[in-house]
């Protein structure tokens, strides 16, 4: 089983600020080291209540937008019966409903087959917590 599925996890700290992380090179440095130049899935996952994981063009401002959507979708104010941690923190946990905590992407030749522009992101807009992880996982 070890040749066919294997396993890593990223530990993150995203700060005490919303954020989109670009993951992208983490994956492709995953797949380097154990994809082997074999076809398969790999399967992007966060285990966290307040995060999530996006497919998106990163570092020319569309990582902004979908923080600006974000607090325009999900507000950061009272309206959250969820109340504990920072004001509007109930929205966080609103997050991974519009932003899910999971990628399944197609590897090819060992490589990412992502479009040109998309990147491999982790959406984290609570600044309650700063540590996260992130499990890559390949299946060949």
């Amino acid at each position: 089983m070890s040749d066919t599925f294997t396993t890593h996890v990223l530990n993150l700290t995203t700060g005490s600020r919303e954020t989109v992380t670009d993951l992208t090179g983490d994956c492709a440095e995953f797949l380097r080291q154990r994809a082997a130049g074999r076809d398969g899935l790999l399967n992007v996952f966060v285990p966290h209540a307040t995060a999530g994981i996006a497919v998106l063009e990163s570092g020319a401002g569309s990582d902004d937008d979908l923080l600006a959507t974000l607090h325009t979708l999900l507000p950061a104010d009272d309206r959250w019966q969820h109340r504990h941690g920072s004001p509007g923190h109930g929205r966080d946990h609103v997050l991974p409903a519009l932003v899910p905590p999971h990628a399944t992407l197609p590897v090819v030749d060992g490589r990412l087959a992502l479009g040109t522009w998309q990147s491999v992101c982790l959406v984290d807009t609570n600044k309650d917590n700063p540590n996260r992880q992130v499990r890559l996982s390949f299946l060949g």
